[in-house]
């Protein structure tokens, strides 16, 4: 696609900033879900620290030429429950968080050496465009359902139908912006959609809160009384619990988490496909496969000692430099920092915390199409006459779509895994393989 900002292109400061904070809507509501939906009293501003820390390091790694925001992972909240069953104490729950992330960065680092001694060939064939591109949109498919839940309130006592139209608003002012902004407007029409949307969510709220009405309160200011000023690390509570630690809890978060990091394997993969087509630069070769993959396993150990979630590539950071057309790595950069700094801010982190799900919800209606259909756009070239071909789409389609996934105890195949894996299993016995071998 026709890019504004290459990856080596460097946006004025204040651009820069802008585009950052973009970035930073883009992927804020689900990096701070996780820590909430785990509970345990785990901070989503460490959530939010520990990923501009492994975003960071991801970037170190892979020679700052892979434009994508590490954020919390979400394939991994199985594992992350697993890390506080069976009655053990906080602190002993979270230094299982610690040791979860490092078994699947471990995992990472195994595969990176794999990758880098046998080189990308073999991935190419067993994922050629007719089974990476359908992954790819169930990708963004498979987030269809969270987007509309977001949309209409899902989460909030306010009337679905108040939520649907600060929802709708949000997503008319993104595509308006997008389509028809000039300058500056163009590139940054999430920052100008979430705040069109965040402002007619509040003159529902305040007219809400004056009548006593519930069904139009959207906005929860009572965040705002209770401002969390620092991170909560995840690494200060877990010092504490090293003298509980047994051979038995160990070998538990092991086998809760290395699967998963399998699992995530396969996701990583796609989204650096479908990033690459993107910024027209093949990431499995350049940097490498290998630097990706220690990256992201590197970086999600890191950003887990600060905020005790894995991290992995959003799928809303590449949504966000598709529509955008900015695939700038400083942007990225200035991205982790922010977070980071951001942090630390307390009124602003309540701020974003704020934003309410239909708004969000709203802008993922873009960010997850925009998955889907670059997924789409990479079987443009493949003859869906052949039944081969036809064949190999329509598994991964309808497998994805229907939301099939298995469960082995903690771990989950998710309905991406099992309809990558299921394509692959469909192109083999076809002797798609074969072909793509010749």
């Amino acid at each position: 696609m026709n890019l504004v900002y290459n990856i080596k292109d460097k946006p004025k400061f204040g651009q820069t900033i802008l585009f950052a904070l973009q970035q930073l809507l883009a992927i804020m509501a689900a990096t701070i879900a996780v820590p909430s939906i785990i509970g345990n009293g785990m901070s989503q501003t460490a959530a939010l620290f520990g990923a501009g820390v492994g975003t960071l390091v991801y970037l170190l790694f892979t020679k700052f030429r892979s434009p994508v925001f590490l954020g919390s992972s979400f394939a991994f909240l199985g594992s992350m429950f697993a890390a506080f069953a069976g009655g053990v104490s906080m602190q002993l729950g979270y230094l299982g968080l610690i040791l979860g992330a490092c078994f699947a960065g471990l995992v990472y680092v195994v595969l990176a050496i794999i990758v880098k001694v046998s080189g990308v060939k073999w991935i190419d064939k067993l994922m050629p465009a007719v089974v990476i591109g359908p992954t790819v949109a169930i990708i963004g498919l498979s987030l269809a359902g969270n987007a509309v839940g977001d949309l209409m309130g899902s989460s909030v006592s306010a009337s679905p139908y108040v939520c649907i139209v600060c929802g709708l608003v949000t997503l008319a002012v993104t595509m308006l912006c997008s389509v028809y902004g000039k300058k500056m407007l163009k590139m940054i029409p999430f920052v100008i959609g979430i705040l069109a949307g965040y402002a007619v969510a509040a003159c529902f709220t305040l007219i809400g809160n004056a009548t006593g009405n519930e069904a139009l309160k959207v906005i929860n200011f009572s965040l705002f009384q209770n401002i969390q000023w620092y991170p909560d690390f995840t690494f200060l509570k877990a010092v504490q619990g090293f003298g509980e630690l047994t051979p038995g809890y160990l070998a538990t978060i092991a086998v809760a988490y290395v699967p998963v990091a399998f699992v995530v394997f396969a996701e990583h993969i796609a989204d650096h496909k479908n990033l690459s087509t993107i910024i027209g630069t093949d990431l499995t070769k350049d940097p490498g496969l290998h630097r990706t993959l220690l990256g992201d396993g590197i970086g999600s150990f890191a950003g887990a000692i600060f905020g005790g979630c894995p991290n992995t590539t959003y799928g809303e950071s590449i949504g966000c430099v598709a529509i955008s057309g900015n695939a700038s790595v400083v942007t990225i950069l200035a991205t982790a920092i922010l977070a980071i700094v951001i942090s630390f801010v307390g009124p602003f982190a309540t701020f974003l915390a704020t934003i309410p799900g239909c708004v969000m919800g709203g802008v993922c209606i873009a960010l997850y199409g925009f998955i889907a259909v670059s997924g789409l756009k990479m079987i443009q070239n493949v003859d869906l006459n052949n039944n081969r071909n036809l064949f190999v789409v329509s598994v991964i389609l309808i497998a994805g779509v229907g939301g099939l996934s298995v469960s082995f105890g903690n771990v989950t195949l998710t309905e991406v895994a099992c309809a990558l894996i299921l394509g692959i299993l469909t192109n083999w016995i076809l002797g798609g393989m074969k072909k793509s071998a010749k």
